[in-house]
């Protein structure tokens, strides 16, 4: 082999430095992933009672793929897990914990994530707060967004109760009196009760808006003013049997701080 020339000789080394520098380059990106979470919350303003829809999503800004990553999510203790959307996710160390790992890897610019459905109790004051942490089998260049804190505020909703007492009979025909009562802090405008019947037949009602189908009748109330209190009556055609009727009191809109007076019963005995 004969003699280089030095230009060439010192093309070639920076040609094979290069290449070496690529090839680090590359094998420090494989070995990197920007992994990052986020989350929020529907309704953005929590109802006692109510469902809670929480979505946690995550990102991997590269350079590298994430391996295998592993979210973790923690659930507000005031909030009662109902279900989540991903087949692959699994209760925690605590019943407010779900870990969700990923049977794949996270390519760069993929993302995904995770629905959480739960229902909020009946005494929460809130913040609620959820934190989330997604981790993979990789070094990340940018930790401080794997971690996520959402705060969820609770409106303090109403607080609806039912009282039944029974009226006047003549033969089949049988009435009885509601008594709604709002003990608030909110005004309740879509208030409603609802009646099972075990048969019989809506003849009349006074003091509110009341339908029946087969088994059933619903009164509308409307707007009530915290502390404001409503009564009206029903009159039904009842069958050879006695009268066996539940009242339920709700509203779609706010959540109850005292669910417990929320239902009352009533039997009727047919002369």
């Amino acid at each position: 082999m004969g003699r280089v020339p030095a230009r060439v000789l010192a093309g070639m080394v920076g040609v094979a430095v290069l290449a070496g520098q690529t090839a680090a380059r590359a094998d420090e990106e494989w070995g990197r992933a920007d992994l990052s979470v986020t989350a929020s919350a529907s309704p953005s303003v929590a109802q006692p009672g109510q469902l809670i829809t929480y979505r946690v999503q995550v990102r991997n800004d590269g350079p590298g793929d994430a391996v295998l990553p592993v979210l973790r999510v923690n659930v507000p203790p005031e909030v009662d897990i109902l279900g989540v959307d991903v087949a692959t996710c699994r209760p925690g160390r605590t019943v407010s914990e779900v870990i969700c790992p990923s049977e794949t890897d996270v390519i760069v610019g993929a993302n995904g994530g995770v629905t959480i459905h739960g229902i909020v109790r009946s005494g929460a004051r809130g913040p609620l707060r959820l934190t989330a942490h997604i981790s993979s089998a990789v070094e990340d260049g940018d930790p401080l967004d794997n971690d996520v804190t959402l705060g969820t505020r609770v409106d303090p909703g109403a607080d609806l109760g039912v009282r039944l007492t029974s009226g006047p009979k003549r033969g089949r025909r049988l009435s009885m009196a509601a008594t709604v009562r709002n003990r608030g802090p909110r005004a309740v405008r879509d208030a409603q009760v609802s009646f099972t019947t075990g048969g019989a037949r809506l003849v009349a009602a006074e003091g509110a808006r009341c339908g029946g189908g087969a088994g059933q009748v619903v009164c509308a109330l409307g707007r009530m003013a915290s502390g404001r209190k409503v009564r009206f009556t029903l009159a039904f055609r009842a069958p050879r049997r006695p009268l066996e009727t539940t009242a339920v009191v709700r509203s779609s809109r706010l959540g109850d701080r005292r669910p417990a007076d929320n239902q009352a019963r009533m039997r009727i005995a047919v002369r």
